[in-house]
């Protein structure tokens, strides 16, 4: 089963070459291709990328980004991975348990945070039990999709926000969706920036406004004032 790992990149140079070198070393045994996709960096971003798979340019925007990925990627399994996410160790093995079943078309893992607060654990408890629960997962629980079921749902939607929720939305419409009990472990930082209790309320209301209608592009000025 060959793995196209699809990470969509703005200005990361701070984590970027921690998270890819360990990622280098976890495909050592699979056959993966990494494809580090960038939106417009203008910091070293680019320089570090190079040193670790093909760089791809592309509009900003990450659902824009992770389709340019997907339409250059030429494996089996896409895997949609955030440049300050990192993978368990057993990350590829799991996934190919998870779709040996022909009905599984995709899925992610379970989230926890690389902050041991109490806060922290119990934001991503939350989030594992709902994603048990739903089916329903974030991007930072780094979706991997068949590349046929990929292409059979036309990809993310093009739009500003809430790609992730879309996208999920969509596979659950044609085949059986897999939450892996593996845990990916991502960083806090954003959470950090803003003050956890009020990123995470925050993002809860931007979601129900989505479920109720709002545009994702209204969505994205709320958003851009918030950040």
């Amino acid at each position: 089963m060959r793995f196209s790992i699809i990470v969509p990149v703005l200005n990361e140079e701070a984590v970027l070459d921690d998270q890819l070198a360990h990622l280098i070393v976890q495909c050592a045994q699979y056959d993966c291709e990494v494809l580090i996709v960038d939106g417009g960096s203008t910091d070293n971003t680019i320089n570090i990328a190079q040193r670790y798979g093909q760089v791809i340019h592309s509009a900003r925007g990450r659902a824009t980004q992770m389709n340019a990925g997907a339409a250059a990627a030429r494996g089996e399994v896409l895997l949609f991975l955030h440049a300050d996410t990192r993978l368990p160790d057993e990350a590829f093995s799991a996934i190919q348990r998870s779709l040996a079943s022909p009905e599984v078309i995709g899925g992610a893992f379970q989230l926890c945070f690389n902050c041991n607060q109490w806060p922290y654990r119990f934001v991503a408890c939350i989030t594992n039990l709902r994603s048990r629960l739903s089916t329903i997962f974030t991007g930072d629980q780094a979706y991997f999709i068949r590349a046929t079921s990929f292409q059979a749902v036309g990809g993310y939607p093009n739009q500003a926000l809430m790609e992730d929720l879309e996208i999920i939305t969509r596979l659950r419409k044609i085949g059986k969706v897999s939450l892996l009990p593996l845990y990916v472990t991502t960083s806090a930082r954003r959470h950090e920036k803003l003050g956890l209790l009020r990123s995470v309320l925050f993002m809860w209301y931007m979601r129900t406004l989505y479920k109720f209608g709002v545009s994702p592009a209204q969505l994205q000025r709320m958003y851009s004032d918030v950040r």
